[in-house]
């Protein structure tokens, strides 16, 4: 995945774990990994946490679909599954 790519789709899942209020633990931890991805470009940690964002954004989905676009779902899953 590119960079830029990446990047975006990190940040909008921050932006859609925050607006629904969900674990502020895991934001915390998403937002420092990107920040450390942008120092020195190594993805581990960022997709780490960011397969647990989307696993529990997939379960809002499952809760209620419009939630979270089927979009953001599909970017996570790139993103984690590259």
């Amino acid at each position: 995945m590119a960079v830029k790519n990446l990047e975006k789709t990190v940040l909008s899942a921050l932006e859609k774990l925050e607006k629904l209020k969900l674990d502020e633990q895991l934001q915390a931890e998403l937002s420092w990994c990107l920040g450390s991805y942008e120092y020195d470009q190594n993805p581990v940690g960022v997709i780490e946490k960011s397969s647990k964002a989307l696993e529990l954004l997939k379960s809002k989905r499952e809760e209620n679909a419009r939630a979270v676009s089927k979009k953001l779902i599909e970017d996570l899953e790139k993103l984690v599954l590259n």
